[in-house]
């Protein structure tokens, strides 16, 4: 028999319950798909079914309580669903110590207890690598200390890079000058960008050349003094290139080299220089390797279930061609 829990909130608050349950109940929805519950409504009185109703129910009074103040956006119901998915113990205390980080951002900090130490490994060490699936934050953290680091006057530039690989699709000649041909490609650096410090003032730095953003390929022959320097997609980077920008690193700047080893997009002679390069580098002091999985996903809670049923796909083919 499944799991039931009841809930009401007293006293009776319509304009908060409203807030609460979201347009046509939308946020119960996004409860019900991430918890795999079902939550059904009667006034004030919720009746929650499934093997973790408690945690929805957790969840639905959290919720409940920031409601007070404001109206719940789509954000706030995942991220408080990545909380929950954490040792809430463990959570609560690490998330809470999460380094402040400068940005327009007030709220900005680490969701789950390997966010807060990869923004720790960023701050720390000057060549920092962080490997994972999409949506555990990997790119727009490392953008948030990039940001950080040029507020503080650490460094005096922000380098943002992407290789220009194709994502299994043939987009032929693209129109436009260069900037127009690889700003598809750069486009999330950019979306990062403009959340965390504003797009006026990403243009005005994008005009002094205080922010840069450029294909690996413009990287060759370069050295990087005083800057802050991120490889974003660098699982798509070939061994010859990741010694490349590795090599480019100069005085007084860090790197963060971001990438998902389940998403290569290289032809398939080509092995990927993000899977080779902690083989080669894990024992190089100032050098760290951090490594998410899918319960720092923060994003749609499906986005979860799915790396999750992907990842138990691939221990069937491993384990089948084994055996």
């Amino acid at each position: 028999m499944p799991h039931a829990e009841q809930l009401s909130f007293n006293p009776i608050d319509n304009a908060r319950l409203a807030r609460l349950t979201g347009p046509l109940d939308s946020n119960l929805k996004q409860i019900e798909i991430a918890l795999d519950v079902s939550i059904a409504r009667r006034g004030e009185q919720l009746r929650i079914q499934g093997e973790r109703a408690r945690e929805a129910a957790s969840a639905l009074t959290q919720l409940y309580l920031l409601a007070e103040a404001r109206e719940l956006e789509l954000e706030d119901v995942q991220l408080c669903l990545v909380e929950l998915r954490q040792n809430p113990a463990v959570a609560s205390s690490e998330t809470d110590s999460s380094p402040a980080l400068r940005t327009r951002r007030g709220d900005l900090r680490g969701r789950t207890p390997r966010q807060v130490g990869y923004i720790r490994a960023m701050l720390e060490h000057t060549i920092s690598f962080g490997i994972g699936p999409a949506g555990t934050g990997k790119t727009y953290l490392a953008v948030a200390c990039a940001v950080d680091a040029f507020e503080r006057d650490a460094v005096k530039r922000i380098v943002l890079v992407r290789p220009a690989v194709e994502a299994g699709e043939k987009l032929g000649f693209l129109p436009g000058d260069l900037a127009q041909k690889v700003d598809p490609y750069l486009r999330p650096l950019y979306d990062a960008l403009y959340d965390l410090i504003g797009s006026e003032r990403v243009e005005r730095m994008l005009e002094k050349g205080q922010i840069e953003i450029a294909p690996l390929a413009y990287m060759r022959g370069r050295t990087l003094n005083n800057a802050f320097i991120i490889l974003d997609e660098a699982q798509n980077t070939t061994p010859e290139q990741m010694k490349m920008f590795l090599t480019r690193i100069g005085f007084g700047s860090r790197a963060v080299i971001t990438g998902d080893i389940t998403q290569i997009d290289l032809a398939r002679h080509q092995k990927s220089g993000l899977v080779e390069v902690e083989q080669i580098l894990g024992h190089v002091r100032g050098l760290h390797f951090h490594h998410f999985n899918s319960d720092d996903v923060v994003r749609h809670p499906l986005v979860q279930k799915i790396v999750d049923a992907y990842e138990h796909y691939q221990q069937k083919n491993d384990e089948k061609s084994q055996a």
